[in-house]
Formats: C-alpha cells, sequence, structure tokens
C-alpha cells in the first residue's frame, strides 16, 4: 500500500472514530469540541485528496466558523442535551436511514473515483489550465491558481455569503439574548414596584 492509501485510511478511520463519539456523547460542549476536530480530519483529507479549495472551506467553516457559533450558543442553552422520547428517536434514525439510502442510491451514477473518462477529464479548458497556469499566474497548484484568479471574484462571493451568514446568526443570538435580559429586568423591577 502507498503512504497516500495509507494516510486516507488512517484519516477515514479517525473520522468514523470522531464521528461515533459525537453521536454518544450527552455534554454539548465536548460534542462542539469534537465537531471542530471532525472538521479538521475532513480538511486534512481533502488536502490529501488533491481538493485544496474544499480542504480550505471546510476548515474555515467547519473547524473555524461553526465552532464558534457553537460556543456562542451555549450562553443560551443549557449544556447537556435534554433527552428525546424513543418515538422521536426512532423517527430521526428512519429519516437518517431513508436520506443515506438514497444519497447511496444517487452516487452509483457518479464516475468512478479517478476515472479518465469523466466530463471533468474532458473539458475543453482543462488543458489550458494545465498549460498556462504556471506561467500566467506562478502558482504551482492548479487548483489554488484557479479558485484564487480565474475565479476570484466567485470566491470572494462565496467567502462573502459564508461572513454574512456568520454575521447574521450572531445578530440573531444577540437578539435573543438581550430578549432573555430584557425580560428578566422587567421582572425584576416589577418586583421593585410590588415592594
Amino acid at each position: 500500500m502507498t503512504t497516500d492509501i495509507v494516510l486516507n485510511v488512517l484519516l477515514l478511520v479517525f473520522l468514523v472514530i470522531t464521528g461515533l463519539a459525537i453521536a454518544r456523547l450527552r455534554n454539548l460542549f465536548p460534542v462542539a469540541m469534537l465537531t471542530g476536530l471532525y472538521s479538521l480530519l475532513s480538511a486534512s483529507l481533502f488536502t490529501l485528496l488533491d481538493a485544496v479549495d474544499v480542504a480550505l472551506t471546510e476548515a474555515a467553516v467547519g473547524a473555524g466558523v461553526t465552532t464558534v457559533l457553537f460556543l456562542a450558543t451555549f450562553g443560551l442553552t443549557r449544556a447537556r442535551e435534554k433527552e428525546v422520547p424513543t418515538s422521536r428517536a426512532v423517527i430521526g434514525l428512519v429519516v437518517t436511514s431513508l436520506t443515506g439510502a438514497v444519497l447511496i442510491y444517487a452516487s452509483l451514477d457518479m464516475p468512478h473515483f479517478g476515472a479518465a473518462d469523466t466530463p471533468v477529464q474532458n473539458h475543453p479548458l482543462r488543458e489550458r489550465y494545465l498549460e498556462t497556469v504556471k506561467t500566467e499566474i506562478d502558482v504551482p497548484n492548479t487548483v489554488t491558481a484557479v479558485l484564487g484568479s480565474y475565479r476570484g471574484y466567485d470566491t470572494l462571493g462565496e467567502v462573502t455569503v459564508i461572513l454574512t451568514a456568520g454575521i447574521g446568526v450572531l445578530m440573531l443570538l444577540g437578539v435573543s439574548r438581550r430578549r432573555k435580559d430584557h425580560s428578566r429586568h422587567d421582572g425584576q423591577s416589577d418586583k421593585k414596584d410590588r415592594s
């Protein structure tokens, strides 16, 4: 086995172990930390698979922004997950299983991994990028060069969407907290007025 295959299998095993640990824990703080670890492991796997753009997005959004949002949410929620009735857990398991089955069925239509006759490998722009990227941009990784230069505005738009979504969520969390503080303050002033 080559080193790449060993690393891919090792990362996949770590991803499965981390996913199982996330599913078993009920304390939300370790779940948030393990979710960040899962995203970092995913980003590492994407990097090994030469999907640098996906790895960068996974590291920024999955490990960075999502972990920060989880931690910010802990101020508004409890530290432990609420117990779910068995009937709801069964419904969740059925929905998850059906979704997984649909995704597996949809993946049967995909081309085999690394196949030379896929549309991506036969696209006319592929040759142009591979031939000219080193002379035009002087970036050794073609994917990074395409995302950073040729599709720079698109990448900037994606980053802007992510930033806007993060700001929106933080604003929603702040509004909820202000309402909670305001209701507490009103309750205390009512008690003072009565006395």
